[in-house]
């Protein structure tokens, strides 16, 4: 059977986006309709993207994925052996989470009082799974497999008074940011002092290299396009995240 990439979205769940993306850079070429130039998938295509959803399932990044697929030189072996050690690593992972939630459970019912540090770790946990139920799919495809583990990385090896500095980072951007809102310029000392401060915010995740003024912009500005995020800001202050964009546009002279 053929799909159009509707059909085929419909199949599988992903985006027609998604899909496009992946014919983009070369990971899922469908035929041409020669009447209309729409995708076609066929059952070579099909069956190549059940391969490549197994992958991503097993943590695998598009380029690796490609390269599985299309090298025969590539050792597979070796891609395979590495992410059987990740996904042990995640079996850990679940394991102390499966811990920390017994534990909760049993002071539910009065059977036992969990530490601080069980508290803390239940904290964390969940912000990490919600950021990857949430978040997981765009930031690995926008930014990489690498970038988004080794920001869960950083996460999860904080402790308490490191995950405390990250908050207060965050709530002194975001102090700033409503300040500059108040002065009402957007290139004013409590702007620029805003910018920066959410640029140390995300260095407790983001490797420094990453941090260009790119990129730091494109981020700031996604926040006011994308309705997650800008609902997330309208709680900081109303038409808080067009302000910001403005605001790190002007603090990197674009």
């Amino acid at each position: 059977m053929n799909y159009t990439v509707k059909q085929l979205s419909a199949l599988t769940g992903l985006t027609p986006r998604t899909l496009r993306w992946y014919d983009t850079i070369g990971l899922l070429r469908p035929r041409r309709n020669g009447e209309n130039d729409y995708r076609i998938y066929g059952p070579a295509e099909v069956e190549r993207l059940t391969q490549i959803l197994l992958y991503r399932e097993m943590g695998l990044s598009l380029e690796e994925i490609g390269r599985l697929l299309d090298d025969p030189a590539y050792d597979r072996t070796a891609a395979l052996r590495q992410q059987l050690d990740r996904l042990l690593a995640q079996r850990q992972q679940v394991d102390r989470l499966i811990s920390v939630v017994t534990g909760a459970l049993a002071e539910e019912k009065g059977e036992n009082n969990m530490s601080d540090q069980q508290k803390f770790e239940a904290l964390r946990d969940r912000v990490l799974r919600e950021n990857e139920e949430n978040y997981g799919r765009e930031a690995r495809e926008k930014y990489g497999d690498r970038a988004v583990n080794d920001a869960s990385a950083k996460l999860r090896a904080k402790d308490q008074a490191a995950w405390a500095r990250m908050e207060a980072d965050a709530a002194g951007y975001q102090a700033a940011l409503v300040r500059a809102m108040a002065e009402g310029d957007p290139a004013g000392e409590s702007a620029r002092e805003a910018c920066r401060l959410h640029g140390q915010w995300l260095l407790h995740t983001w490797r420094p290299e990453m941090l260009t003024p790119e990129a730091h912009v494109a981020l700031v500005e996604m926040y006011d396009q994308d309705p997650r995020f800008r609902a997330y800001y309208e709680q900081v202050a109303p038409g808080c995240a067009a302000f910001f964009g403005r605001a790190i546009r002007a603090y990197y002279g674009r």
